[in-house]
């Protein structure tokens, strides 16, 4: 059977990475709201928007064999705009599903959801702790796991969710992910330039590098079309517990000058920061084969041998 693979939020840094790294599918399709600046030859990339129905009939093709469901207004932005988080979070969530319950086979469909679906609940989470979202993003991306977790119920999908922590560290600019100035102290003193930190040095991150959390990402994949699913259908891709001092840290220890970073406190992105469980049991997905870092340093490492050397 041919394999179609479609990426929302393809034009994204984690879209991307994960289509370099499907090497069982005969066709990638990376659907996102903008095309990116520099496309390549070898995955086809579509102008869509997940909130828009024309799109999604554009973009779900009874061909289609599995879907990545990156595409998503980010932490801040659907703090600050609750209308286009809500149609797009969610209200494209569920057009997606529904979409995918009208092919003619069950596909894959691997939802990325997030640690902010948890609240701060103690900072310290067991593996089985309730979603307490205290935050817009995070409400939205629990209603999309409990869809996802539906259809598959159902049989209209074979579904799961993967939870992403803060990924680090990623190229490029700065978002509107509240996280993003996790990947902005670390990257820009990397290229000699000023970065801003806008939480308390003290502040504790659950942390992913970019590297595990694709590789999880596949590992859910290769889950869900296996069927030996859970009944909740739902895994935290593991990651790190670090402080932002024990980050700024590591980063000198690879020689990264920290004096470029300005600490200048924004209550609005250290009030959603807050919210974000500190550290999950992952011991379930761990003994699944997840990956899980274990060097901080070695992550800023990678960074550096891929995109500044």
């Amino acid at each position: 059977m041919k394999r179609k693979v479609l990426i929302t939020g393809g034009g994204g840094f984690l879209g991307r990475r994960l289509a370099q790294e499907i090497d069982w599918a005969e066709e990638i399709v990376l659907a996102d709201i903008t095309l990116p600046d520099e496309s390549s030859e070898e995955f086809r990339h579509i102008s869509a928007d997940v909130s828009n129905p024309a799109d999604i009939d554009r973009i779900v093709t009874s061909d289609l064999t599995d879907i990545f469901h990156f595409g998503a207004v980010v932490s801040s932005g659907a703090e600050a705009d609750f209308d286009l988080g809500m149609r797009v979070n969610l209200d494209g969530t569920r057009q997606l599903l529904e979409a995918c319950r009208n092919l003619p086979e069950p596909i894959n469909f691997i939802f990325a959801s997030s640690c902010a679906i948890f609240g701060s609940n103690g900072g310290h989470l067991p593996s089985d702790a309730a979603a307490r979202p205290e935050s817009s993003y995070g409400v939205q991306k629990a209603c999309g796991e409990l869809l996802v977790n539906d259809y598959a119920r159902k049989g209209f999908i074979r579904g799961v969710s993967c939870r992403l922590p803060t990924v680090v560290v990623r190229p490029g600019k700065p978002n509107l992910a509240a996280s993003s100035f996790a990947s902005t102290i670390i990257r820009e003193p990397i290229h000699g330039r000023r970065a801003k930190c806008p939480v308390n040095p003290d502040s504790s991150l659950w942390l992913g590098s970019v590297k595990s959390v694709v590789t999880n990402f596949l590992k859910a994949h290769q889950i869900a079309e296996s069927g030996e699913l859970p009944k909740y259908r739902a895994f935290n891709s593991p990651g790190i517990s670090l402080t932002v001092r024990e980050m700024v840290d590591a980063l000198a220890r690879t020689g990264g000058d920290t004096s470029l970073i300005d600490w200048e406190p924004d209550p609005k992105i250290d009030a959603i920061v807050s919210t974000w469980p500190t550290a999950l049991d992952v011991s379930s997905e761990l003994a699944l084969g997840f990956e899980v870092d274990t060097d901080f340093t070695k992550i800023i490492e990678d960074y550096r041998k891929r995109y500044a050397e």
